[in-house]
């Protein structure tokens, strides 16, 4: 769980109520489906909600952003980028830490932010991955798959380049997507998340697949040893190093600590692997159960999780490496 998603839940739902309403300065000629509605105001640390719709599909909510530019010029198709909470958290939330919109305005592509069900058994927000999430009825793969096929009816999106990143139990779920519907994912992104056995065991991709994993090794609610309910770090790696068909041994190289905010660390690249795809490691020494971005107080970290996941995601489409 983000060191900011401790708030109670009442606060957001608040937030949600008074923020979505109809924007009037919304282009005449964007059509908006009857199940979507732009959002005004803020999001929960304050920064203005724009292009940022609140839709529903089959009673599951999620928010979809869309850049300036697709909005202005639409003939061109744009890669999907799914970015999930985690366990306790919500979308809106996930939205509002990420920094993936200023991203998507300039990179040119669609965002997208699932909202999970509450688990019955503990009464939090999750997404159905096994580990502790086992006797969840949430069907979060068909929902996940849903939203592909809803949001390839409504926009131009390069199906090729469908992409999920998550935080934490939004980690777990990206891994859970490329071992269950692989050929709709090209590629995924984890930060402090990894695979459950119950993934591991139902694993079943069906492309070489790009991965990408930011961990700390102060990560004491995922931690990189592992536990009976997730994997190690390390045998995650060694999954998809193997299934990859890459080099056994990684490149390393140090990530400064420039700003003294110890979290220098080490970052591993498995290369030479089917279809040019390959799988890095960004370990932290001293990060914890966080998302590492930019920080208002402190400045920039030593490492931005949005830019370095969308630098790694947009080199690969479904086949491999984009030449």
């Amino acid at each position: 769980m983000h060191k900011k998603e401790s708030f109670k839940l009442a606060w957001i739902f608040i937030l949600i109520f008074f923020s979505c309403t109809q924007n009037e300065e919304l282009e005449q000629n964007f059509s908006i489906t009857s199940n979507c509605r732009l959002l005004g105001g803020d999001d929960f640390f304050g920064n203005p909600l724009k292009k940022t719709y609140y839709c529903t599909i089959s009673n599951r909510e999620f928010y979809i952003y869309i850049p300036s530019s697709y909005m202005e010029n639409n003939d061109e198709e744009y890669p999907l980028l799914f970015s999930l909470h985690g366990y306790t958290s919500l979308a809106l939330w996930n939205l509002s830490y990420t920094g993936f919109q200023s991203i998507a305005d300039k990179e040119k592509f669609i965002v997208i932010y699932p909202q999970g069900l509450i688990l019955n058994s503990t009464g939090e927000t999750h997404w159905n991955v096994g580990g502790w999430t086992i006797g969840s009825k949430s069907k979060d793969v068909d929902f996940i798959s849903d939203l592909i096929d809803w949001t390839k009816t409504k926009y131009k999106i390069d199906l090729s380049r469908i992409y999920s990143v998550g935080m934490s139990n939004g980690g777990f779920m990206s891994y859970h997507l490329a071992c269950n519907i692989g050929d709709k994912i090209a590629a995924i992104g984890s930060v402090t998340g990894s695979m459950t056995p119950e993934t591991l065991e139902s694993c079943r991709p069906n492309h070489p697949t790009p991965v990408i994993q930011i961990h700390g090794k102060q990560d004491f609610t995922v931690p990189y040893s592992g536990n009976s309910i997730m994997l190690p770090i390390d045998e995650v790696v060694e999954y998809w190093r193997d299934y990859n068909n890459c080099e056994k041994f990684p490149v390393n190289n140090e990530i400064l600590d420039n700003d003294g905010d110890d979290y220098g660390g080490l970052v591993s690249r498995y290369e030479n692997c089917l279809n040019d795809v390959s799988f890095e490691l960004y370990l932290l020494d001293n990060m914890g159960h966080e998302w590492p971005s930019y920080d208002r107080e402190n400045g920039p970290s030593d490492i931005h999780s949005a830019d370095i996941l969308w630098d790694f995601l947009s080199k690969y489409d479904i086949n491999g490496l984009i030449k």
